[in-house]
């Protein structure tokens, strides 16, 4: 396989005020009296360089904890590269597959008495984040990934929420790959997406107009219903009085004794008769002219639940549709024996902070000698070729080798009709012997760490709270993807059966997930 690493070019590794000599003589005694040690160490350290030729778009980063390293990506290889100082020990950055949820250009720690993290670009909603600082030549860090103050500020612009991050305990590198059960676009489907995405909005809209309308006119309906019963009522205690009045004018004809005192009772249960003839007549008929406004009520409710069913259709067909023009991510976990998907939204979170990620694709797989660790690698399609799609592979935990590891798995036939003939530059798959992290929530891509490796930095830091997940009505109000929120299972059970050693435990949930979108 080819390497897609290429030969360097050294930069500066951050700006600086003053002459360069004054910095140069500055840096020379600094040097000198942090000792020998420290020197070693920092001529030690990776020099910060880019490539030779014009860069384009960043699709990954992978961070070498062995060589404190960063080293970014695009679709032909190495564009980036400079020093970091990753976490110190007991607060070691934690290895796995992340991608970037938030960025803020001038950050300030919430956890560490206000501490400055200028071009902060997080991973993690607990807190684990690339940002310029300080670069002793070794870890040094809380958990963070530090950067070259002058590297980090030019790299702000160029990378994107969702953006693949990977931390390696060693030095990783990208390689070419392919293999048949990698997705292969179609460009017939690709070519198709704008116009069926276009075609289903509108479909959509015009659904959810239905619906509205049908919603309005069911709650006209009951409005018109809503006093129906207190009038009915009201009639009905009306003749009961009058049927009581009939019944005690009866006994006092029955009860009279001379001519006057039943000619007397006689006239009474006449007024009394033709009152409660009359409030009979009243509720008959105020009960046959309620039954149409009665009908009305049920037949508008039963039309605004069939309006509401097909505009949920309608907006699901949509939201697929307008999701098959991003790229994919797969997830696949021997932990859990499921495979999961995400695509971005670009749909900001109402909470605040990081944008969506649809998350309504979770389904077992078949995975041979489950009992077998597969180690971690990450699939990602780099470029379009005039076949398909062009993939690499990172390996960051090689318990199998990454061919054998993908031939172990059988993956449902329906997810991959579903997304392979769209799946475009920068999709990609990936296979862990992991679960997903408690960390991973609407607002994140995958987040999945390395058990069996130090993650102090991430340990100490205080949970993400419970997620807010979007409803079914994904993409109500006119399309702009949020209907309501509610809280994903606060109940959950140990899920990785594999830890080793490390005290951070991994989780899922004992109920099953409630679906998003799709």
């Amino acid at each position: 396989m080819k390497n897609l690493i290429t030969t360097t070019q050294p930069t500066k590794a951050m700006r600086r005020r003053g002459p360069p000599g004054l910095v140069t003589l500055g840096a020379m005694a600094l040097l000198a009296a942090a000792g020998p040690a420290i020197a070693a160490k920092q001529a030690r350290q990776p020099a910060e360089a880019v490539a030779p030729r014009q860069a384009g778009e960043p699709i990954m980063a992978i961070v070498s904890i062995k060589s404190q390293q960063v080293t970014f990506y695009d679709s032909e290889g190495w564009i980036l590269r400079a020093p970091v100082s990753t976490g110190t020990t007991g607060r070691e950055t934690p290895a796995g597959v992340f991608a970037i949820v938030e960025k803020d250009k001038d950050h300030r720690s919430t956890m560490y008495d206000d501490a400055w993290m200028p071009n902060m670009q997080r991973i993690t909603w607990n807190g684990i984040a690339l940002h310029g600082g300080p670069l002793p030549g070794y870890a040094a860090s809380h958990g963070c990934v530090r950067m070259p103050f002058g590297f980090a500020e030019g790299l702000f612009d160029k990378t994107y929420i969702g953006m693949r991050v990977i931390i390696s305990p060693f030095d990783s590198v990208p390689t070419e790959f392919s293999h048949p059960s990698l997705f292969v676009p179609k460009p017939e489907a690709i070519a198709a997406v704008p116009s069926r995405a276009g075609k289903l909005s509108a479909e959509a809209e015009e659904a959810t107009r239905a619906a509205d309308e049908a919603k309005k006119a069911a709650s006209v309906a009951a409005k018109e219903a809503s006093s129906l019963p207190a009038a009915l009522r009201k009639l009905e205690q009306q003749k009961a009085r009058a049927d009581a009045e009939l019944a005690f004018a009866d006994k006092t004809l029955a009860n009279a004794k001379t001519d006057q005192a039943r000619a007397k009772a006689e006239e009474l249960k006449q007024k009394a008769a033709t009152k409660a003839a009359d409030a009979a007549t009243q509720l008959d008929t105020a009960k046959a002219a309620a039954q149409p406004k009665r009908d009305a009520v049920a037949a508008t409710k039963d039309a605004a639940k069939a309006a509401a069913t097909k505009k949920t259709e309608a907006v699901k067909a949509a939201t697929d549709a307008k999701l098959a023009g991003e790229p994919v991510s797969v997830y696949i976990s021997r932990s859990t024996q499921k495979l999961y998907v995400r695509r971005n939204t670009h749909k900001p979170a109402p909470d605040g902070g990081g944008e969506v990620f649809d998350t309504s694709i979770e389904v077992p797989v078949t995975i041979r000698n489950p009992e077998q660790p597969l180690g971690t690698h990450i699939f990602t399609a780099m470029a379009k070729t005039d076949t398909g799609l062009r993939w690499s592979v990172v390996t960051i935990e090689n318990a199998d080798e990454a061919r054998n590891a993908l031939d172990r798995i059988t993956i449902p036939q329906d997810v991959w009709d579903r997304i392979g003939p769209t799946a475009l530059p920068r999709s990609s798959i990936i296979i862990s012997d992991e679960p997903l992290s408690a960390e991973t929530n609407y607002r994140t891509e995958f987040v999945a760490v390395l058990s069996d490796h130090p993650q102090g930095g991430f340990i100490t830091r205080k949970p993400t709270a419970p997620a807010m997940i979007a409803s079914d009505d994904g993409w109500d109000n006119g399309g702009n993807g949020f209907g309501f929120f509610y809280q994903r299972d606060p109940y959950v059970q140990q899920g990785n059966p594999r830890r080793q050693r490390g005290q951070y435990q991994y989780y899922q949930s004992t109920q099953p997930m409630q679906r998003s979108w799709w």
